[in-house]
């Protein structure tokens, strides 16, 4: 089987995706790899090329040969003049954004020569706090520790009321119509939240928050955008003697040091555990098969990748070994819950989804983020920028689509913003109530 890689579509937290083989179908002479390099958008020739390749590249590799039904000549039409009088980089790869935006797919993105993304270590700006929408409300979910933020008295369940005097609701308005790339409704608002205070690097930029919702109470501070990387991390704290176990992508290294605590360290013989993926982007879907065969039998069928013609370009199951160490699969026995959100994307949700078909765990929290394509590589423009296509559906090991509909809780639990101002977790505390609950059934039936 291909070595493979899922994507997620996101901002800080993401665009993670699936490698698997090594095709490309350039419809236009494509450049020389001599010139490659020497091609700019600086000049209308050199724009022209690249929109050119980027159309035609879509066009012949996407996974839909209908293109969700776009009509690609109609829009090449509109948006190639348009390209070619861009006055700058941004402006031209904003123009690009518009033709891949039109696919509604977290997969399909393009990234400047300036944006080289590197997805096991991914760069993102920010000014120290976390957002999300609760309530029509833009509300601070974490404070980074020692930043400006935390330092001007910004605190988790604060609400946004502005930025640069503008209201936040025509500040979230405008960013909800320059995230058309998102493959769902609920992951566009996330993003959007997210990405409130994009803006250049080390620049200033001021906000008022609110802690009553009241204006006499607001605080206005001043922020600086910096820019932060985002490595791979694995964490294991207990809740009521459970352990929780937190990662935010699916990388070998986190396979591994998984499989050290289930076989000797903080996970070995625990009764029962939760696995939070509400903040996993996805990540390599060989490192999630072998995660998923610590908590399944050898041989479970997880789903199905096809490529534009309907075949079948890869089948993950669930193995005895592990594929990027040489090591034995740990096993764990004991109760399972999985806590979701929005932000679980692509490689996570077919985790997520495979434990809840089997049965083996419950999923509580939220709806995940309905992004579960695959793209086969990078296509590398003209100019040295990158253009990720997705070229492979999925669906599940009970024909279930993930794309554009993400995995449904068992339970839906959703934090309030007083939650969040308290330190509440309710998913989390649901969790361990379950787990408690079928401890004490064990017992009983003992």
């Amino acid at each position: 089987m291909p070595k493979s890689r899922l994507l997620n579509y996101r901002s800080p937290a993401c665009a993670l995706f699936l490698l698997l083989v090594l095709l490309s179908f350039p419809f236009f002479p494509p450049t020389p790899a001599s010139a490659r390099g020497r091609v700019t958008t600086a000049t209308r020739e050199g724009r022209l090329i690249v929109f050119d390749e980027a159309w035609q590249t879509i066009r012949e590799r996407y996974y839909d040969p209908e293109l969700h039904g776009v009509d690609w000549e109609d829009l090449r039409a509109r948006l190639r003049p348009l390209a070619a009088e861009a006055g700058s980089e941004t402006e031209f790869y904003s123009v690009l954004r518009r033709l891949t935006g039109r696919l509604r797919d977290a997969h399909t993105r393009v990234f400047s020569p300036d944006e080289r993304f590197d997805w096991q270590r991914p760069t993102y700006i920010s000014v120290g706090v976390s957002l999300r929408e609760i309530a029509g409300e833009i509300v601070v979910t974490a404070v980074e520790r020692g930043g400006e933020a935390e330092r001007a008295g910004v605190r988790a369940g604060d609400a946004l009321l502005s930025i640069e005097g503008e209201p936040i609701t025509s500040v979230f308005a405008r960013r909800l119509t320059e995230e058309v790339g998102a493959s769902t409704d609920l992951a566009t608002r996330q993003q959007a939240a997210a990405r409130l205070f994009k803006g250049a690097r080390d620049t200033f930029v001021t906000a008022v928050f609110t802690r009553d919702n009241a204006r006499a109470g607001s605080r206005s501070v001043r922020l600086r955008r910096v820019l932060q990387s985002r490595p791979p991390a694995l964490s294991v704290q207990k809740s009521e003697g459970f352990p929780v176990v937190a990662f935010n992508m699916f990388v070998p290294e986190i396979a591994s040091e998984l499989m050290r605590a289930l076989r000797k360290g903080e996970l070995r013989g625990a009764r029962g555990l939760v696995i939070d993926l509400r903040d996993n982007g996805g990540g390599h879907a060989e490192t999630m098969t072998d995660i998923a065969s610590a908590f399944l039998p050898q041989g479970t069928n997880l789903g199905e990748f096809t490529d534009r013609a309907g075949r079948v370009s890869s089948a993950p199951q669930t193995r005895a070994a592990m594929l990027f160490a040489a090591d034995a699969v740990a096993e764990f026995r004991g109760a399972v819950v999985v806590l979701t959100s929005t932000r679980t994307a692509s490689a996570a949700e077919i985790l997520a989804a495979a434990l809840q078909e089997t049965r083996r765990a419950r999923v509580i929290g939220e709806h995940t983020c309905g992004c579960v394509l695959a793209i086969r590589r990078r296509h590398t423009l003209p100019d040295g920028g990158l253009l990720d296509i997705s070229e492979m559906d999925f669906r599940t090991a009970r024909h279930t689509r993930l794309e554009g509909a993400g995995v449904t809780p068992d339970e839906l639990v959703s934090p309030t913003r007083r939650d969040i101002s308290d330190g509440r977790d309710p998913a989390l505390e649901r969790a361990i109530r379950i787990l408690k609950g079928n401890g004490e059934g064990e017992k009983r039936k003992g």
